[in-house]
């Protein structure tokens, strides 16, 4: 059932008011094209059931206007047939979709427990002061060249290189407070520094594009090194000294499920 169905069969309106209300709450997502229409349709081919495809359709939406937007969820539940408050429900959750435009460039400094040690705090902290916005603020116009969106984050799962910040989601590992700085300033003035691992920087709409599946001639992205010496380190001396984990036996026995209750 659409939207304006649900409305219509909802409503205690006679049908010329509901149809009015309707009306004049559309929402108009004609910023989505018909390249936008075929992307979405075929990242819903990938999975059995339609809904399976939400989690990549956002990241499609967001890489078209540079963030979660009303009309991205409408645009988002008319494909897949779900209500919007389904698709609210789910872009409200997740952290990596933004529920106002971001810039260029998305800058995320990690301050869970052990960066924040090490000096995450003190680089975001130098950062938020630099760019003179807070949490998920934009300095500059968002998309603009040159507009930075930062953000702290809880984790980056990057403990053996920290303090680590990202920018859209590619690491900046080993970060010091005036590296930090300088890195979003040359991202300010138009480059783009090659982070220490993975694929070499782009922006911001390009990543999610990525993220929803499409990479667009930048295929050799993939081909990034992902994983750093240290984070490898103890599987290397494993392989030289001959360690391997035991076997798994046979006949293991498990003990029993506690009985529901």
């Amino acid at each position: 059932m659409s939207t304006s169905e649900e409305v219509y069969a909802a409503s205690p309106l006679d049908p010329g008011q509901t149809q009015r209300l309707v009306t004049e709450n559309a929402v108009d997502t004609s910023v989505f094209d018909q390249s936008t229409v075929d992307r979405a349709q075929a990242i819903i081919a990938r999975y059995p059931q339609p809904r399976s495809a939400l989690l990549p359709m956002l990241h499609l939406v967001q890489s078209v206007e540079g963030y979660v937007s009303q009309a991205g969820i409408t645009f988002c539940a008319g494909q897949l047939d779900l209500t919007n408050a389904e698709v609210s429900a789910v872009a409200t959750f997740y952290t990596m979709y933004k529920r106002r435009p971001c810039g260029e460039h998305l800058v995320s400094v990690c301050t869970n427990t052990l960066c924040a040690a090490l000096g995450g705090d003190a680089i975001y902290a130098k950062l938020k002061d630099h760019l003179d916005v807070g949490h998920e603020g934009t300095a500059g116009e968002p998309g603009t060249p040159g507009s930075i969106t930062l953000e702290h984050a809880e984790c980056l799962a990057a403990c053996d290189l920290g303090p680590v910040l990202q920018v859209n989601y590619e690491y900046f590992d080993n970060q010091t407070p005036d590296g930090a700085l300088e890195l979003v300033k040359s991202l300010q003035s138009g480059e783009k520094p090659h982070p220490t691992r993975g694929a070499p920087l782009t922006d911001f709409r390009q990543a999610e594009l990525q993220l929803a599946g499409f990479f667009e001639g930048r295929d050799a992205d993939l081909d990034g090194p992902s994983a750093a010496p240290e984070t490898v380190r103890g599987a290397k001396i494993a392989a030289e000294r001959g360690w391997t984990a035991p076997a798994m036996p046979d006949n293991a026995e498990f003990p029993p499920l506690p009985e529901k209750k």
